[in-house]
């Protein structure tokens, strides 16, 4: 499948509340460790599953700073670094 077909998919999992996406994610990894799957169905979950799991690190992501922006002693916004992420450090 091209990227550009991907695209349209992509956008509509960025989409997903991260409650929905979480819950589809887990009914995934259920299905892959339970079921016996062929081939295809199995990578096609695993890649469903691959782009889930990145909406909601992004979502996550997107959250910690918000809440680190409304995080100040002073009463002022301040927005604070991330602390650096330790599974980009080790590739």
């Amino acid at each position: 499948m091209s990227k550009a077909a991907k695209a349209p998919e992509n956008a509509k999992a960025e989409n997903v509340p991260f409650e929905e996406a979480l819950k589809r994610l887990e009914t995934i990894v259920e299905a892959m460790e339970s079921e016996e799957l062929p081939l295809e169905a199995l990578l096609a979950r695993f890649e469903e599953g691959t782009r889930l799991a990145k909406v909601c690190q992004a979502k996550l992501a997107d959250a910690e700073l918000k809440i680190q922006s409304w995080r100040n002693s002073a009463g002022e916004a301040v927005l604070k670094p991330l602390a650096p992420d330790l599974s980009e450090e080790q590739q």
